[in-house]
């Protein structure tokens, strides 16, 4: 192993230790970010379901932990890691990563906003970590009765949840992309408890089943979803118009809001069979009929 590698794995086992310390379950990852440590059943003819109760290590977020000793034993197994990784959902902390995708294309600090607006909530002062390709990373911590699932874009486009099951990159991990660092001011708060109101959109809202008519639509909510396609630019246009359609479907609004959602989708410039095919794609994707 190079000298670079060692000091990266070094450094990454000093900081999951210090994340331990503080509660925070972890597991050594690679540069590529996954679990370090491969399955022990990868080679098992016909594998059946193991969280772990094998024994053995390998078993991604299910092998998270804070004991100190089990932390040395995981990274003595992958010398090759050079970052760690925090569970999300394990107690004390119950913690929720809301992952900001900051790509040009993805709007997503500005979709932020647009859903504390009209949801009414704030974001409080909390850890924020910085990812190498200028994304950041926000932890909330979520009530022990609630299990927050994981998520992409479903919240709305470039904005990514992890909840249970999943798992977070920590701040002084180093990946092919670069170093994850904690933003300026924020590394001696602790994780803030996530708002309420975000705490309903991030759970899975009720699917209706063999229901023949739509509730009657909040105009309020329906004209916001319509008022996020308008305001799409150039590269958000199928995102937004997929997204808004996902959600108007969900709760039970999308016949209502179909010709408003193409209407707001051709104001953005979207060709009308573009703009059919997409909102065809969030009904099937839904489970509803086109």
């Amino acid at each position: 192993m190079a000298t670079t590698d060692r000091q990266a794995t070094t450094l990454a086992l000093a900081h999951a230790l210090s994340a331990a310390e503080r509660g925070l379950a972890v597991i050594p990852l690679s540069r590529t970010k996954l679990p370090a440590l491969r399955s022990p059943h990868r080679d098992d003819p016909d594998p059946t379901p193991c969280h772990g109760e094998c024994g053995r290590l390998g078993h991604g977020v299910h092998d998270a932990t804070t004991d100190p000793a089990r932390v040395r034993e995981l990274f003595a197994a992958a010398p090759w890691a050079t970052g760690y990784g925090i569970a999300c959902g394990l107690p004390p902390h119950h913690l929720i990563g809301v992952d900001l995708d900051t790509t040009p294309d993805a709007g997503s600090s500005t979709a932020l906003r647009e859903l504390a607006l009209r949801h009414l909530f704030t974001i409080p002062p909390t850890v924020v970590v910085l990812t190498p390709s200028g994304g950041r990373h926000l932890w909330l911590t979520g009530p022990p009765d609630v299990v927050v699932p994981n998520s992409a874009g479903r919240l709305a486009p470039g904005i990514d949840i992890r909840g249970a099951g999943g798992y977070l990159v920590g701040p002084g991990s180093r990946t092919r992309h670069g170093a994850y660092t904690t933003a300026p001011g924020t590394a001696h708060l602790a994780p803030a408890p996530c708002p309420r109101a975000l705490l309903r959109l991030l759970l899975p809202a009720p699917r209706a089943h063999h229901r023949t008519t739509a509730p009657s639509p909040s105009a309020a909510h329906g004209q916001g979803l319509v008022q996020f396609v308008r305001s799409a630019h150039e590269g958000q246009r199928n995102t937004r118009l997929f997204w808004a359609a996902c959600r108007a479907y969900e709760e039970g609004l999308g016949p209502t809001l179909t010709d408003a959602l193409l209407t707001a989708a051709l104001h953005t410039g979207l060709t009308e069979p573009e703009a059919r095919a997409t909102l065809a794609s969030a009904a099937r994707m839904t489970g509803h009929r086109p």
